[in-house]
C-alpha cells in the first residue's frame, strides 16, 4: 500500500512515481483500475510481538493489543490482513477510529487496537483505491475494487463512508476455483446447467451466501470439460482464473467497460458462448441478458433475493407494469433454474455450508412464470417437490439437520417456514397433513405441531 507522505490526510495524491520496495505497490499502478497488486514480505515485518504490527498473529495470550505507535497504517492494516488470514475470516471490517473485527464462520469476534483516524484511513484507502475509485467514493459514498497481497492471496473491497468518515470491508477470495462437487450443493444438476448451450442461470442470495463461489465453480468446470470463450463482467474481478480448455476473458465494470449494460452489448460482438454478469441491477441488464440468451447464449448472474419466487418479482419491479406480461413470458422462455443460498454455521468441523433451494425449468414451472399473478404458486410448487430437479429449501435444511451438519435452531432460524420444517423432520409434509384434515377432519390421528422439542435425536441434541 502507498505509504501517506502525511497521515494528518492533508496529502491529496500519493506519489506513485517513487520507488517501491517490497512492502509498497508493485506491477500494477492504481491509476490503470481498481485492481491493486501488492507484493508483501510478510517476513520482512518485525518479528517481537510488542513492537510488531503482526502482534495480532501471536493470538490472544501473548499481546492484549496493538502498539500502534510502532506501526504505521498501512502495516495496521496488512497485519490485520495476515491474521484474517490465519483465522480464517472471511471478511475483515475497519472504520475509522473504531474497533477493528473480523467475521468468522459467520460471526463478528473484535481485534485488538483502534483503526486509524480519518486521516490516516483515508491515505491507505488512496494507495488502494487509486483516483477513479476514490473519486466514486467521494461522490457515492461508496466504491469496490480488488487487491492482492504476495504472501496472502487476493481479497475484493468495499470503501464506503459512516458518519462522514472512510471505513472499509474486506472479503477474501479464493486463489484457486472452488471444485462444484465440493460446494455442498447440488453438483449434478449444477454440472448439466454449465454445458448448456443457452439460457439464464440465476444465483440468488443475500450478500456473503457464496453466489460467487458456486457461479466460479461452474466456470470451472467448463474450463475443464469443453472448450468455449467466457467473458466475465464483473464490479470488481474477483477469482482470476487459469484457462484450461477454455478462454475466459475478464472484464471490470468502470475499468474495461462504462457499466454492467455497456459490457454486455459489447460483448455480443466478441464471439462468446457464455456471459458472466456479476450482477442483474436494472431493467438494463435484464433485457441485455434476455436478447443474450435468445440469442443462442448462456448467461449466468446474480441476484439479491432470498428465494425464486422473490426473484421473479424483483425482476419484474425493474420494468413498467405494462411490460410484466413480454417480460413474463420472456422469463418462461429463457430461464434456466434459479438456485437460492443461504449459509449456516456447520455443527462439528466449524465454517459454514450452504442450505439451497433450487428451481429448474419445467413445463408446469415454465407454465406458471408466464401466467400473470402465479409467482405465489411457485413457492407451493417448489415446496412439494413433486417435479424432478425441484428442491425446497426446507428439504435442504432437513437433510443438514438429520445428518448432524446443523443445528436444528439453525436450521428453523433459516427456515422460510420453519412450522413445516417441523413436522417435515417428523416426517409429514404440510401438503399430507392439509390433505389428510380435509378427508378426516379432525382425527386425533394426525399428529399435532408440539414445537421442535420432539427433535432432540434429530438434531444430534
Amino acid at each position: 500500500m502507498q505509504e501517506p507522505n502525511d497521515l494528518s490526510g492533508t496529502d491529496p495524491e500519493p506519489n506513485f512515481d517513487s520507488p517501491v520496495n517490497a512492502e509498497r505497490l508493485a506491477r500494477e499502478a492504481p491509476e490503470h483500475g481498481p485492481t491493486v497488486e501488492l507484493d508483501l514480505d510478510t517476513e520482512s515485518l518485525p518479528e517481537d510481538p510488542p513492537d510488531a504490527s503482526l502482534a495480532i498473529l501471536e493470538g490472544p495470550g501473548s499481546v492484549e493489543r496493538l502498539t500502534q505507535e510502532h506501526s504505521s497504517p498501512r502495516h495496521m492494516v496488512e497485519s490485520w490482513l495476515a491474521g484474517m488470514v490465519k483465522a480464517g475470516a472471511s471478511d475483515l471490517i475497519l472504520r475509522s477510529g473504531g474497533r477493528p473485527s473480523q467475521r468468522v464462520a459467520g460471526k463478528i469476534h473484535f481485534l485488538p487496537g483502534r483503526v486509524p483516524g480519518p486521516g490516516p484511513l483515508l491515505e491507505v484507502l488512496r494507495g488502494v483505491l487509486g483516483k477513479r475509485a476514490m473519486d466514486e467514493w467521494s461522490r457515492n459514498g461508496s466504491a469496490d475494487a480488488a487487491l492482492s497481497l504476495d504472501g496472502l492471496g487476493r481479497f475484493r473491497l468495499n470503501a464506503y463512508k459512516q458518519m462522514g468518515e472512510p471505513a472499509v470491508v474486506i472479503r477474501r477470495i479464493n486463489e484457486e476455483a472452488p471444485n462444484i462437487d465440493e460446494l455442498g450443493l447440488p453438483g449434478d444438476q449444477l454440472k448439466q446447467m454449465a454445458l448448456r448451450k443457452r439460457g439464464l442461470v440465476l444465483v440468488t442470495g443475500i450478500a456473503g451466501s457464496g453466489k460467487s463461489t458456486t457461479l466460479s465453480s461452474m466456470i470451472q468446470y467448463m474450463n475443464t470439460q469443453v472448450e468455449r470463450h467466457v467473458i466475465t463482467l464483473e464490479d470488481p474481478v474477483e477469482l482470476l482464473f487459469k484457462e484450461d480448455r477454455c478462454v475466459i476473458s475478464q472484464r471490470e465494470v468502470g475499468t474495461d467497460c462504462r457499466d454492467f449494460g455497456d459490457g454486455l452489448r459489447h460483448a455480443l460482438r466478441q464471439s462468446p458462448d457464455v456471459i458472466l454478469i456479476g450482477e442483474m441491477r436494472d431493467a438494463e441488464t435484464v433485457n441485455a441478458a434476455l436478447d443474450a440468451t435468445e440469442t443462442g447464449h448462456l448467461v449466468l448472474s446474480t441476484l439479491h433475493t432470498v428465494n425464486a419466487p422473490q426473484t421473479v418479482e424483483r425482476i419484474l419491479s425493474f420494468f413498467p407494469a405494462e411490460q410484466h406480461d413480454s417480460v413474463r413470458q420472456r422469463l418462461a422462455d429463457n430461464l434456466v433454474c434459479v438456485l437460492s443460498q443461504r449459509l449456516l454455521p456447520r455443527l462439528a468441523e466449524g465454517g459454514m455450508l450452504p442450505a439451497f433451494e433450487l428451481l429448474v425449468s419445467t413445463p408446469h414451472v415454465r407454465e406458471l412464470l408466464a401466467e400473470r399473478g402465479s409467482t405465489a404458486s411457485l413457492a407451493r410448487v417448489i415446496e412439494q417437490g413433486a417435479e424432478e430437479g425441484l428442491i425446497s429449501f426446507n428439504e435442504s435444511l432437513r437433510h443438514l439437520v438429520t445428518s448432524r451438519q446443523v443445528e436444528l435452531t439453525e436450521a428453523l432460524a433459516a427456515s422460510d417456514r420453519p412450522e413445516e420444517l417441523v413436522l417435515h423432520l417428523r416426517g409429514i409434509t404440510a401438503s399430507s397433513i392439509r390433505g389428510e384434515r380435509e378427508g378426516a377432519g379432525n382425527n386425533p390421528s394426525i399428529p399435532r405441531d408440539e414445537g421442535p422439542s420432539g427433535l432432540r435425536l434429530a438434531s444430534g441434541g
